[in-house]
């Protein structure tokens, strides 16, 4: 009786021993799994921070980003305003100047199909002047930008020209005579037979050399205009037979600085009057464009700067991206692995290796 008891007595403790060991077992894996469970959550709290973080620092690059390049299109697209208002404006000038052109030679087309009957039209000195100074003034009128002429100025000798072009120095005011010597034109013109001619030839280029003297005299003033005038003849006809038959007139002319001229000739030199005063105007301007130019160049070189920022923002913003994405994913390995671990199971009560047992991860 006595030894039955003492091995009951052994088996109960064996029990018991086996009893406390499964509660001890049990207990720490329990604790395991909490442990387990607490760095889980962990690492889920950690990712949703970092997912937030990069979020919300996407949102603000994205949002200078647009700002900055908001800006560079508002500028680029004032300046491109500005070049072609500018662009109009001056088309809008040629096409009225070319316009004006169509209308000066479409007036002088005319006046030349009336010069056939100019010798009856210019029956005396009087009408012969009129005629002469309302083809000027048309003239004039039709290709020179107002305030560069002036009719019927006088001088400070007392004379009074037909017209004044109001050239800059040099060469000064130019005068305009619209008058010519017609008796003699028309002398030359009725004569019967060659002496007649002869002699009314020589007439026509006295009278037309005279007239040139006076003109000079009259109309060219030191100190007060330039150094030249203008002979201006109405008829197309008079002045080819002057250049054709009488060059010694034309030469000396030439010499006192008094230059003949016909209508289509004074069209050409009016034309090139005008291109004078535009040219002058540039060069006043000059020292503004070229103040333009420069404030552009510069806009245009921060521009340049500003673009060449802007592009390593976006070189930096994509190695911030790309240095994110690989700790994501070294995160989301590191989550994976966590997941496939086993729980220890009892072989480790023997002592031997827990194949449920972490490794340090690498650093990464």
């Amino acid at each position: 009786m006595t030894g039955l008891d003492a091995n009951t007595l052994i088996v109960l403790g064996a029990l018991a021993f086996l009893a406390l060991l499964v509660v001890a077992v049990t207990l720490r894996t329990a604790r395991g799994q909490t442990e387990i469970n607490t760095r889980l959550s962990g690492l889920a709290e950690r990712q949703d921070g970092i997912r937030d973080s990069l979020s919300t620092r996407l949102q603000d690059q994205e949002r200078a980003i647009s700002e900055r390049l908001e800006g560079v299109s508002r500028r680029v697209g004032a300046s491109l305003e500005t070049s072609t208002e500018k662009t109009g404006e001056s088309l809008q000038q040629i096409r009225e100047r070319l316009a004006v052109m169509d209308q000066a030679q479409k007036k002088i087309t005319d006046l030349s199909e009336q010069m056939v009957g100019l010798e009856n039209i210019l029956a005396n000195k009087q009408a012969r002047g009129a005629f002469g100074e309302i083809q000027l003034h048309d003239l004039v009128e039709s290709i020179m930008p107002p305030g560069a002429f002036a009719f019927q100025v006088t001088l400070s000798n007392g004379k009074r020209a037909d017209c004044l072009l109001n050239l800059p120095n040099p060469p000064g005011p130019i005068a305009i005579d619209a008058k010519f010597p017609l008796e003699s034109w028309q002398r030359l013109q009725k004569a019967a037979d060659e002496q007649e001619r002869v002699a009314a030839g020589r007439r026509f280029s006295a009278d037309v050399l005279k007239h040139v003297r006076d003109i000079r005299e009259k109309y060219i003033v030191p100190g007060e205009t330039g150094d030249a005038a203008l002979m201006f003849l109405p008829s197309e006809s008079v002045y080819a037979e002057l250049h054709a038959n009488y060059a010694n007139a034309v030469e000396q002319s030439f010499r006192e600085k008094v230059y003949i001229v016909s209508p289509t000739t004074l069209w050409a030199t009016l034309n090139t009057v005008r291109a004078v005063f535009r040219d002058v105007r540039m060069r006043e301007q000059a020292h503004l464009i070229q103040k333009e130019v420069e404030t552009m160049m510069a806009d245009v070189g921060r521009l340049d700067d500003r673009v060449g920022k802007l592009a390593s923002h976006f070189d930096q913003a994509r190695r911030d991206i790309d240095q994110i994405q690989t700790s994501s994913r070294k995160i989301t390995s590191r989550g994976e692995k966590i997941s496939e671990l086993d729980l220890e199971d009892e072989n480790s009560a023997a002592g031997g290796p827990a194949p449920g047992r972490l490794s340090a991860p690498p650093d990464g």
